[in-house]
């Protein structure tokens, strides 16, 4: 079993640092977006400044925001990529699956020659 385990946790099976990079990107755009309009919306609503103002602090907000947090992420991605704690438990789990399964096959089959030979 050790050995399987060892298997797993070779560098191939690691997220290469080019799509933690590609996801990273990917979200902040999309959080980012979210992070204008809510940021655009309050000052328009909120303030007596005039649209275009509102467009720029917007602007400025969303900007900043999106390479502090993208920076931010990608750190996050990078460990938790080196972190194999719940990273393979569905091979694990459905190997001791197959391991109660075949336990108990061999079992029926034991008591179903047990009763024959009686």
């Amino acid at each position: 079993m050790k050995k399987n385990i060892l298997k797993i946790k070779n560098k191939e099976n690691k997220e290469n640092p080019l799509r933690s990079v590609s996801k990273a990107v990917s979200y902040r755009l999309l959080a980012t977006g979210a992070t204008f309009t809510l940021s655009f919306i309050i000052f328009d609503r909120y303030t007596e400044i005039p649209v275009n103002e509102s467009v720029e602090n917007a602007g400025l907000i969303a900007s900043a925001e999106f390479f502090a947090k993208i920076f931010l992420y990608y750190l996050h991605e990078r460990l938790w990529t080196n972190i194999s704690w719940g990273k393979y438990w569905r091979k694990l789990y459905w190997g001791k699956k197959a391991w109660r399964k075949l336990y108990n096959n061999m079992h029926d089959e034991q008591l179903a020659s047990n009763t024959k030979s009686r």
